[in-house]
């Protein structure tokens, strides 16, 4: 794997240098010097392998993202593998942590859910086709690092019944415009009103394309869950099985 370096420091002239006036212009060099918009359009999945340090236990982390829009987030806790979150376009589920048995959400999560079915490889990529909307709305600094900030709006989330805005703010680094982080309004739960801000860094290249290997998310201003990547596999050979809802067989006697 190569590391992103002065390749990026270069290709930061190639359209239009240091400037950056619109947030079509910020968002399109970020998927060119990550590899470029047209290939990134053409995987079909991703899967992530990592691992997450909690109470000084190293636990193993496996995330699939589809293009279809299945994912599935699961961890191995002491050789066990708890699902925490999975869809497969009809059903979104997890394993209950008390039961040890997977369990549906709720049709308000399953129909925020569907929303996004339309965002892998990232919701950035051809922003338009799915009804977002992007606005480049000035600079801001981010752990020491100069970032051009782009107001990006989706289609609203339904939370207690009522639809709200759904709005993220992404950043990106002048000197190369790869992505640093995501913010955006928690909008439900013990933290409503508060800043999810989600980290990326140590931006690696798999298959041509440039991924980070380094995800921090949290509460902004109140710590972070630093998630280190082991390995990425472009387009993973995976079955419907790894996302599908798996219903109770019962044995005739």
């Amino acid at each position: 794997m190569k590391k992103l370096g002065l390749f990026l420091s270069a290709l930061a002239f190639t359209s239009f240098g240091l400037t950056a006036q619109t947030a079509d212009e910020i968002i399109n060099e970020y998927h060119e010097v990550t590899g470029g918009a047209k290939n990134w359009a053409k995987i079909k999945g991703v899967q992530m392998d990592a691992k997450v340090n909690q109470g000084g236990m190293e636990i193993p982390v496996t995330v699939i993202q589809m293009a279809d829009g299945s994912e599935m987030i699961s961890i191995n806790l002491q050789g066990q593998e708890i699902v925490q979150s999975a869809y497969d376009g009809e059903s979104l589920w997890s394993t209950n942590f008390q039961t040890m048995k997977p369990e549906k959400a709720d049709e308000e999560a399953l129909k925020n859910k569907k929303k996004e079915d339309g965002d892998f490889p990232d919701a950035l990529l051809n922003y338009k086709e799915k009804g977002y909307k992007a606005e480049f709305v000035g600079k801001e600094t981010i752990e020491g690092t100069e970032c051009y900030k782009v107001k990006f709006t989706k289609k609203p989330q339904i939370v207690d019944g009522q639809e709200v805005d759904n709005i993220e703010y992404y950043f990106f680094d002048t000197e190369n415009y790869v992505l640093i982080a995501v913010e955006s309004e928690i909008t439900s739960g013990p933290a409503k009103g508060s800043v999810a801000q989600v980290m990326f860094s140590d931006y690696q290249e798999v298959d041509g394309l440039y991924f980070p290997f380094s995800i921090s998310q949290g509460v902004k201003g109140q710590g972070a869950q630093p998630l280190e990547i082991t390995a990425i596999t472009v387009n993973p050979d995976v079955s419907e099985r790894n996302f599908s809802f798996p219903e109770e067989v019962t044995s005739e006697e």
